[in-house]
């Protein structure tokens, strides 16, 4: 099994963006919610991509909650980790720009997901972990999540990182980078876009030589592009789509990653490092279909095993 650790939220989308009408007061966008944050998406997509998956995470008692959780179970994704409190889910509200580019703000003070507490440890048939977004910035729970990565990663758990990065939640920026290296020890595979390496502002032979096997870059529609620790490059295009938005994007990428590695038994260090150009090139073209399928159709809506053929 694959256990993603982290956020769950609701997005709150411009309903123009999915070619809804949609003006309020004073000529503000309506906004649809929509289920989100960067490890729920991820974890979703992984149950409709088939992988056998679980969530760990806070989530809120509240009827935002409730549909989080549902559409959990509508994916077949385990939600026995995940704990339930009576705070506030997160909101993050979404713009998007001309080319479907998403920026998000951020409603998080008092909410669910900053008080999860991590389990002393999870069950011995767990292969994976994922982490990332939100969850690794926000206190207390941060620390939380830190703590879980660095014990799976202790006793030889697969850890799949994205730090997907929200600057407007990241007051020390220098901290937080200097955070982020002292994760890479604990971290199997690393994935970040193009955008999230130029802020962290290191590259990925750097990040490669601190713990990762592999460091897979995402370019948008340009395509993916993996590094290995043995020195291997390998890119991939990106599949040609009319972009509706972004919202989901890297995180139906980490999925399809980690579904691609289960299927070719590459959850662990040593076969990961056994990889080669054919294998990484099949798993960063799944990946690539999988995102075009996504960033096709509004709102973080990955794709289901039967869509990618």
């Amino acid at each position: 099994m694959i256990v993603v650790a982290g956020e769950a939220l609701i997005d709150l989308v411009p309903q123009e963006s999915a070619g809804a009408p949609g003006r309020g007061d004073a000529g503000l966008p309506a906004l649809a919610p929509r289920l989100g944050g960067g490890p729920y998406n991820t974890a979703v997509a992984l149950g409709r991509l088939g992988s056998p998956v679980a969530f760990c995470s806070r989530i809120s008692a509240d009827a935002f909650g409730d549909a989080l959780v549902d559409g959990l179970r509508t994916a077949g994704v385990d939600v026995s980790y995940v704990q339930r409190g009576a705070e506030p889910t997160t909101l993050a509200v979404a713009s998007i720009g001309a080319d479907g580019s998403a920026g998000y703000s951020f409603y998080v003070e008092g909410t669910a997901d900053r008080l999860f507490t991590a389990p002393e440890r999870l069950p011995d048939g767990v292969r994976a972990v994922s982490f990332g977004t939100c969850s690794l910035v926000l206190e207390p729970g941060a620390s939380a999540y830190e703590k879980l990565m660095r014990g799976e990663a202790a006793r030889g758990v697969f850890t799949a990182l994205d730090p997907n990065i929200r600057a407007g939640l990241i007051p020390d920026a220098d901290a937080y980078r200097a955070r982020f290296k002292s994760w890479l020890p604990s971290v199997s595979l690393l994935k970040l876009s193009e955008e999230d390496a130029s802020w962290l502002g290191g590259t990925p032979r750097e990040w490669l030589a601190s713990g990762p096997g592999a460091v897979v870059i995402t370019r948008g529609g340009k395509g993916l592009t993996v590094f290995t620790r043995d020195g291997g490059e390998w890119s991939v295009p990106g599949e040609p789509v009319d972009v509706v938005d972004t919202i989901g994007a890297g995180d139906t990428v980490n999925a399809a990653l980690l579904h691609g590695l289960r299927a070719r038994d590459a959850l662990s260090a040593e076969a990961l490092s056994g990889l080669g150009a054919d294998s990484w090139g099949e798993v960063l073209r799944f990946a690539a279909r999988a995102a075009a399928v996504t960033v096709s159709r509004a709102g973080a809506e990955p794709p289901y095993a039967a869509e990618l053929g």
